[in-house]
């Protein structure tokens, strides 16, 4: 768009300065800036939104190959229920005879077989593998028990 090279943008610079002076210099390139950047984000808004725009396009495109191609699925999943459904109407005509045995015939029902849960012992979810492999303590001391249990003995050395 416009080609402005170092050189060029200090003599604008320059004549800015002797045009405007010292004391509002500062203001108006403030406010060049922020125009400058107001008008950077108006046009990568508008270069977004034309994006958008042709991603929208592209979807609509293959939302409708998606719904040709959903149909001639559902026609042929159609035509192959109907000729299923005549091949089964084709091979009970045919087997007309045996339909007291078919009828009689009924799938053998899962036998009722108690899960093996113990509701007086409470589980925890760390495994106990793993508790003992990293020395945590699964049984409750009574107080008695714990003096019992670290009251030096007669020989001397401590029970742990």
């Amino acid at each position: 768009m416009f080609d402005l090279d170092v050189s060029k943008l200090a003599v604008i610079g320059a004549v800015a300065l002797v045009v405007i002076g010292p004391e509002k210099m500062p203001r108006v390139a403030r406010t060049i800036g922020t125009m400058l950047g107001k008008a950077q984000r108006y046009v990568s808004d508008v270069k977004a939104e034309v994006n958008r725009a042709m991603e929208m396009e592209d979807l609509k495109k293959m939302k409708e190959t998606m719904d040709t191609a959903m149909t001639d699925v559902q026609s042929s999943v159609l035509n192959a229920t109907t000729q299923l459904n005549q091949g089964i109407e084709n091979l009970g005509q045919e087997a007309s005879g045996h339909n007291d045995y078919i009828s009689s015939w009924t799938p053998p029902q899962p036998e009722y077989k108690h899960p093996g849960k113990n509701w007086r012992l409470k589980r925890s979810a760390v495994p106990q593998w793993y508790k003992s492999r990293q020395g945590v303590r699964t049984k409750a001391l009574s107080g008695a028990a714990r003096v019992a249990r670290f009251r030096p003995s007669a020989s001397g050395s401590n029970r742990i």
